[in-house]
């Protein structure tokens, strides 16, 4: 009996971006929800709310710990029921978090109450987050070749951030014009529609294999996962405090910065995209995490605007390639059968980090100032290096 994998066969060589175009559609449009509320969430918490540094640091860390108890579930879901059903769960909760975003605006005399509402609307997000993108990048494993499987999870991620760079400026846009009321409006809507078209999307069955062990994938998993959680929490805090240090700085174009991070992200990944299938994902890494220390760093000790936006933007380079670097490490290191779960354990790493790493950086900021934040980031972010190297060695 001819697999799934067999019958898109022909069509991958003939060109993996067709086969994979209507998945990146997909995710664009479910992270273009999360990407307009990046930017002005902090500035709800802190302005509308009135609450500090560390109640933000935990609405924007409520996400990340919800994506990191949802992983593991979400990729066994993608390898036993198919990515689709992974993807719709998600779409579903996140139509649920963009009505909790609505009720707690009728909370808005009660700011405890709102907080706690729009914490609990951000933890359905974070679930969903979980789910529709590890079962986008186990949809795409499945449809591309094999010696593509980094260019597919390039790809997905792409869509995913260039989602967040459309969003952040449209979100401040709303904002604006509207209030966070248009936030979560357009949060439903969007949801609504990625489910549509979700449902329109052939699906993806995967055959039946004996279940892995979780043991096995997570001893397969944890270096690369440990080096990208190093390096992801770089995009803890460009994605929670970026636009308020820029606030508070009383710079302009606070948004514009986070567009460059998400939009360098974008162009690395659409330019040298290619570099972890052909010279290795961990050397790959080597060098991106070399420049996304160095643009934290200028984000850091930056004196103005411009010198920021220019961090910004070379972090967002340096961390383009990181992501599908060491993921290209994990899923091959892990059993075929179990591709979505070892994707979404790897996934893993990064939102412990967040989940927990958040706070922390909240805490740091409200007692070092915004600009400690991303010093700390760029250290982790070195830490990161030395697994990268030694990941490449043993490739080798």
């Amino acid at each position: 009996m001819m697999s799934v994998f067999d019958e898109v066969t022909v069509p991958v060589e003939r060109g993996t971006m067709k086969v994979i175009l209507p998945i990146m559609g997909l995710v664009f449009i479910s992270f273009l929800v999360i990407g307009m509320a990046l930017p002005v969430l902090p500035l709800h918490v802190h302005n509308v709310l009135g609450f500090g540094p560390l109640v933000v640091g935990l609405v924007a860390g409520g996400q990340f710990l919800a994506a990191l108890l949802s992983r593991l579930w979400a990729g066994r879901l993608a390898d036993e029921a198919g990515p689709r059903r992974a993807v719709v769960a998600g779409l579903s909760a996140s139509i649920a978090g963009g009505l909790l975003y609505l009720l707690s605006l009728k909370l808005l005399d009660w700011p405890d109450a709102a907080v706690v509402t729009l914490l609990l609307g951000r933890t359905l997000i974070g679930g969903a987050e979980s789910l529709i993108i590890t079962g986008g990048i186990a949809w795409a494993l499945g449809l591309a070749p094999k010696n593509r499987s980094a260019k597919a999870i390039s790809w997905i991620g792409m869509a995913m951030f260039a989602a967040m760079a459309a969003g952040a400026p449209l979100g401040s846009f709303v904002f604006g014009r509207s209030g966070f009321g248009a936030i979560a409006i357009a949060t439903i809507v969007l949801s609504a529609t990625g489910l549509l078209i979700a449902c329109l999307i052939r699906p993806f069955v995967p055959e039946a294999a004996p279940r892995a062990r979780i043991g096995k994938v997570l001893n397969a998993v944890a270096l690369p996962g440990l080096g990208f959680a190093l390096s992801g929490l770089t995009f803890g805090a460009i994605t929670s405090f970026l636009t308020l240090y820029f606030a508070v700085q009383n710079w302009p174009f606070g948004a514009i910065a986070f567009t460059s991070f998400a939009a360098a992200l974008v162009l690395a990944r659409i330019t040298v995209g290619h570099l972890p299938d052909m010279i290795g994902g961990a050397r790959t890494a080597i060098y991106c995490l070399v420049l996304q220390v160095a643009g934290l760093c200028l984000i850091g000790m930056a004196g103005s605007a411009l010198v920021a936006i220019v961090g910004a933007a070379l972090s967002g380079a340096g961390f383009s390639l990181v992501f599908p670097g060491l993921g290209l490490e994990a899923v091959r290191r892990a059993p075929p059968q179990a591709r979505g779960m070892a994707m979404g354990v790897y996934n893993t790493f990064l939102d412990a980090t967040l989940g927990f790493g958040s706070p922390a950086l909240g805490f740091l900021a409200a007692h070092a100032g915004l600009g400690s934040v991303f010093i700390a980031s760029a250290m982790a972010s070195a830490c990161a290096i030395p697994i990268a190297v030694h990941l490449s060695r043993t490739s080798r």
